[in-house]
């Protein structure tokens, strides 16, 4: 069975440009990956919602190619009054999807704002809107760096879910059984929502590892090992990457997974070569 034939098919996640030259390269991104008809794009939101304006414009521009869009909303830093104005913003816009996620705490900034926890973030989004949106969560296979430990990671990712989130979607990995062992842990927590695998293209190594290093995604030794001894070489880098986030992709749909999320990093190609190898 392939991605787009998994009950919640495929989506894609993109930041927002802060260029002119950076937007229309999007738009042109945009294009390529609604033609693999996705069930919604989504878009980041900064720290402390740093770039809350870029993500709006950014979904407005993303919308306009037919694609259900759903722009992240954390709670660090904010208070209810912004995210109540916010909330009203994106219902009168004809937003029906969200992403919602504690978010990062910014350097420099002095408080957390009234909702501490991505639980009570989602708890205040149904308060104040009902069912309106379809609200998806951050799961993390291989725990949230910041969490004491497993088992209380996975507490707290119920508790998120149960909060009456609809969906989660996975922190990026390259282990499918680290994926399948928290699905099956959820689950026994009394989970029911669908868990979606986030899926991170492999082109650049000094990106990946930086990008690994901080949010906690494990890079196995063989793919690290790999990827250092091709060097500068951006092609075998690209041609390695591209076959082992195929093969993660299609054995994680054959073991079940409900669709697959793609961090595309506002880039096409890599994404439509795995989707080629997997769908084709």
């Amino acid at each position: 069975m392939s991605a787009q034939e998994h009950p919640l098919g495929i989506s894609f996640e993109f930041f927002p440009p802060n260029t002119e030259a950076g937007r229309e390269k999007l738009m042109h991104v945009r294009d390529a990956l609604a033609s693999r008809q996705p069930r919604f794009f989504s878009v980041t939101y900064g720290a402390g919602g740093s770039t809350q304006h870029r993500t709006l414009d950014t979904v407005r521009q993303v919308r306009r190619s037919g694609i259900s869009t759903a722009p992240h909303l954390s709670c660090v830093g904010s208070e209810k009054a912004q995210l109540r104005d916010l909330l009203a913003q994106y219902r009168e816009e004809g937003i029906d999807s969200l992403v919602a996620l504690r978010g990062d705490l910014p350097s420099g900034m002095g408080g957390v704002g009234e909702l501490r926890y991505a639980n009570e973030l989602v708890e205040f989004i149904r308060e104040e809107t009902g069912d309106h949106f379809e609200i998806a969560v951050a799961a993390y296979p291989e725990c949230h760096p910041q969490a004491p430990d497993l088992e209380r990671d996975l507490e707290n990712f119920a508790r998120k879910m149960k909060a009456g989130a609809n969906l989660a979607i996975t922190q990026y990995f390259f282990n499918a059984d680290a994926y399948f062992r928290f699905v099956e842990r959820a689950q026994a927590l009394g989970v029911e929502g669908p868990i979606v695998p986030g899926i991170m293209p492999i082109t650049n190594y000094t990106k990946l590892a930086r990008f690994s290093d901080a949010c906690g995604a494990e890079i196995p030794r063989w793919i690290r090992k790999q990827l250092e001894a091709y060097g500068d070489d951006s092609a075998a880098i690209a041609a390695f990457g591209e076959e082992v986030i195929s093969e993660l992709s299609r054995r994680l749909l054959e073991g079940g997974a409900p669709g697959l999320h793609f961090y595309t990093l506002n880039q096409a190609e890599p994404t439509l070569k795995v989707l080629d190898n997997i769908c084709g």
